[in-house]
């Protein structure tokens, strides 16, 4: 690891104007030498690998705004501060009860250690990649734009098969974005030039020919809460993740479910999928199948097929595609029969 400054702000505010600087708006905050950390349970890993390699650490433990660490549940939204801890957001009875989906996602992922430590904003702004990210002897395109993909006609078997480009094909691991996504979560950020809201679904880019641009963050822009709606569909919901073992694990391939139902019909669906993708992804031909349909498991089938009807599967990730639609009709079969 290469030496580093190490700072603790004490206020958002002050954090901001110590990130900020002439090119903050036009790098990515991967790629700035300046970087934020709270858990530090993903950048941490890359910079001990000689990945990342940022001149200065702001550590963002030391914010005195106590909204940053609460979790606050109305009749129509759940808000999560952005220094929640995973583990303290699956364990909450109120979310637990008011939209499983969300502590599903949370209790599934990682390992229980890594759950008390991270933050979940860090979680959901952890790095899309793959071991030829992770190895700095490979060519990569989003640690090193222009020298290409490894992962192409390499061992791609965990890699993506919806959402590829030419430049990269790495999976987006995490578990709580599938849910955000899902939900129509939104994300709200103060930066320099004052506070935003982004719809999750905006958060994250696709990689296109800049995979090494992740987000649409600006490198002096934090995450400082994030808004769930309740809607109708909130309390009939689950989170399946298939995985090789039964704990910490990323997915093989995952689904996010939540519907609301008039008797077996359904009214509205909300999907996503993880383990198969290179950003967070609502699947939305898969809700327009169910839409005003009963639910039966050969419409299920189908919504899987619309799901999937766009994938771009390689030599060792081809059974991604089975495999997704198979999670994805018993996620909705499963989220179907849940007792609300």
């Amino acid at each position: 690891m290469r030496p580093f400054v190490y700072e603790r702000p004490t206020s958002v505010s002050v954090a901001i104007a110590m990130a900020s600087h002439v090119d903050a708006r036009h790098v990515a905050p991967t790629q700035a030498n300046t970087q934020f950390i709270a858990g530090g349970t993903n950048l941490a890993d890359y910079m001990k690998l000689g990945v990342a390699q940022p001149e200065r650490l702001l550590d963002l433990n030391n914010l005195a705004e106590p909204a940053l660490r609460q979790i606050r549940v109305t009749d129509d939204t759940i808000r999560f501060g952005a220094l929640v801890r995973m583990g303290e957001a699956a364990d909450n009875n109120d979310v637990r009860h008011r939209c499983p989906l969300l502590a599903d996602s949370l209790k599934f992922a990682a390992s229980g250690q890594l759950r008390n430590m991270a933050s979940l904003a860090g979680n959901v702004l952890q790095r899309t990649r793959c071991e030829y990210f992770r190895e700095t002897s490979w060519p990569c395109n989003k640690r090193d734009p222009g020298s290409g993909c490894a992962a192409m006609e390499g061992v791609n078997r965990q890699h993506a098969v919806l959402g590829t480009s030419d430049a990269c094909i790495a999976t987006y691991h995490g578990d709580f974005a599938q849910a955000l996504i899902a939900l129509d979560a939104v994300v709200e950020v103060e930066g320099r030039h004052g506070p935003r809201k982004i719809p999750f679904a905006r958060l994250h880019r696709l990689p296109g020919d800049t995979p090494d641009i992740e987000t649409d963050l600006a490198a002096d822009e934090v995450i400082v809460a994030i808004d769930v709606p309740l809607e109708a569909w909130s309390r009939r919901s689950r989170y399946l993740k298939i995985r090789d073992r039964e704990s910490y694990a990323f997915a093989l391939a995952s689904a996010a479910v939540a519907l609301d139902m008039d008797g077996d019909t359904v009214r509205q669906a909300r999907i996503a999928l993880g383990g198969v993708a290179t950003v967070p992804w609502r699947a939305r031909a898969a809700e327009a199948a169910l839409q005003g349909k009963v639910m039966e498991e050969d419409v299920a089938e189908k919504a899987a097929d619309a799901a999937f009807a766009d994938a771009k599967p390689r030599e060792h990730n081809a059974f991604k595609v089975p495999l997704g639609k198979r999670t994805l009709v018993r996620a909705l079969i499963e989220t179907r029969d849940m007792k609300v």
